[in-house]
C-alpha cells in the first residue's frame, strides 16, 4: 500500500496537532509535494546540507526534523546560506521536508515527556499549561439520542479532562419550540408550540477542535436546527503546554544527579547555579530554550530545573530557591529523533524509518 507524505504528516499531527505550535513557529510541511509517495523517511533534529546528503545516500525522499528548516520569509533562493542551499538541494533531489517543533514540545508525551522518560520521572504534569484554550459545548437533545450524540462527540475529541476521557454532564429538562412553514421538524407540528423532554449535554474540548466537534454535532444531532453554545473557559489545559515537572523514585545528592544527567544526555558540560546542599526529588524540565519557565519551576517548588540556553544574568534568579542545570539545547532535545521515529513506525509498522546518525549540534566543547 502506498504511503504518501500527507499520510505521514497526518500521523504526526494527530500526535502533535499543528494548532499547538507557538505563534513564532513554522512547523508542518515546508518543502515538497504532500501527494508524493514516500520511499524512506530520515528523522533528524536539524536540517543541514549533511542531512540532505544523508537522505540522498539512503534513498530517503522525506526528512522529518524537529527544528524547522525555514523560520522566516525567504525572498530569494540563490544558495547564499545553508538554509537556501538545503532548500535548493531538497527540491533538486525531490525530497520533502517536514518539521514538528513547538507543537511536539507542547504535548505531554512529546519532547519533554521523552526527556522525563530518560530521567525516570514519576507523577508527571505539565510545567506551564496552555491558558485560555478550552471551550465548553452545551447542547440540548431528545433523551433517546443522548448516548449516540455524546459518543460521537467523544470520538471527535471532546470530553477529555486530565487523565480521564469520555467526560460529560447531562441534566433533564423541557425544551420548547415552534416550527414555521419553512421548517422540517424532527418532532412537533408546523406553527404549533411544542414541548419536548430533553437532555442538556455539556462536554469540554480544546479550541482547535471546535470545527470538527461542531460538524460532528450537526451531523449526529436529530434536530434540523440544534441549539448549542460554545463557552470560553478560563481553566488551564493541563494536557498541553511547556515543560514537565515530576518526581524521582528516590531523592539524590545534587552532584550525583548532575553527573547522571550529564551522562544520560551526553553533555559536553553542564552549566549550573550554586549548589545548595539540598537533595533532589522534584524535577522540572523544558527541552531546548526554556529559561523563561524558571519562575514556573520555582512556583512548583522543584528542586532543580533542567533546560538549555540560559543567559548569564538568568542564573542569578535561582536565589538559592532552585538549582539551575543548563545541559545544552541540542543535548536536551536529542531524543526527539527517537520519538518521531516511534510515532511513524507505530502507525506504519512495516515502513522504513532511518534515524539520522549525524550530530547537528553547532556547539563544540573543548
Amino acid at each position: 500500500m502506498m504511503t504518501t507524505v500527507q499520510t505521514i504528516c497526518e500521523h504526526i499531527e494527530k500526535f502533535a496537532p499543528l494548532a499547538l505550535q507557538e505563534s513564532y513557529d513554522n512547523a508542518g510541511l515546508l518543502v515538497g509535494d504532500a501527494r508524493m509517495e514516500v520511499s524512506n523517511v530520515l528523522v533528524c533534529i536539524d536540517v543541514t546540507e549533511k542531512i540532505i546528503d544523508e537522505a540522498i545516500e539512503n534513498d530517503c525522499n522525506l526528512i522529518v526534523s524537529h527544528h524547522p528548516l525555514i523560520f522566516g520569509g525567504i525572498k530569494r533562493l540563490t544558495g547564499q546560506n545553508d538554509v537556501q542551499r538545503c532548500i535548493i538541494k531538497a527540491i533538486r533531489y525531490n525530497i520533502a521536508v517536514y518539521a514538528s517543533h513547538t507543537n511536539l514540545d507542547n504535548v505531554s508525551e512529546g519532547v519533554n515527556g521523552r526527556i522525563a522518560d530518560k530521567i525516570g520521572l514519576k507523577n508527571r504534569r505539565i510545567l506551564s499549561p496552555v491558558q485560555k484554550s478550552l471551550l465548553k459545548l452545551t447542547t440540548y437533545l431528545p433523551d433517546a439520542h443522548l448516548e449516540s450524540v455524546r459518543n460521537a462527540l467523544f470520538e471527535a475529541g471532546a470530553g477529555t479532562i486530565g487523565n480521564y476521557d469520555a467526560c460529560s454532564f447531562s441534566a433533564k429538562g423541557i425544551g420548547t419550540f415552534r416550527a414555521n412553514e419553512n421548517a422540517h421538524p424532527f418532532v412537533g407540528s408546523i406553527n404549533k408550540l411544542h414541548e419536548e423532554a430533553e437532555r442538556k449535554l455539556e462536554v469540554i474540548l480544546p479550541k482547535y477542535l471546535k470545527k470538527t466537534v461542531l460538524n460532528t454535532l450537526l451531523d449526529k444531532h436529530p434536530y434540523e436546527e440544534p441549539a448549542y453554545d460554545f463557552i470560553p473557559l478560563e481553566n488551564e489545559w493541563m494536557q498541553a503546554g511547556s515543560g514537565i515537572v515530576g518526581e524521582l523514585e528516590n531523592e539524590e545528592d545534587e552532584i550525583v544527579f548532575l553527573k547522571k544527567i550529564k551522562a544520560t544526555f551526553k553533555a559536553g558540560a553542564i552549566r549550573h547555579s550554586a549548589l545548595s546542599g539540598k537533595k533532589i526529588k522534584k524535577v522540572a524540565l523544558c527541552g531546548g530554550a526554556g529559561s523563561h519557565f524558571l519562575s514556573d519551576a520555582i512556583a512548583q517548588k522543584a528542586d532543580i530545573f533542567i533546560s538549555g540556553d540560559f543567559k548569564y544574568h538568568e542564573f542569578f534568579a535561582a536565589e538559592n530557591k532552585i538549582l539551575i542545570a543548563d545541559i545544552g539545547h541540542y543535548e536536551s532535545e536529542q531524543y526527539t529523533k527517537e520519538l518521531l521515529g516511534e510515532i511513524i513506525t507505530k502507525k506504519i509498522p512495516t515502513f522504513a524509518v532511518r534515524i539520522s546518525e549525524i550530530n547537528t549540534n553547532p556547539i563544540i566543547y573543548l
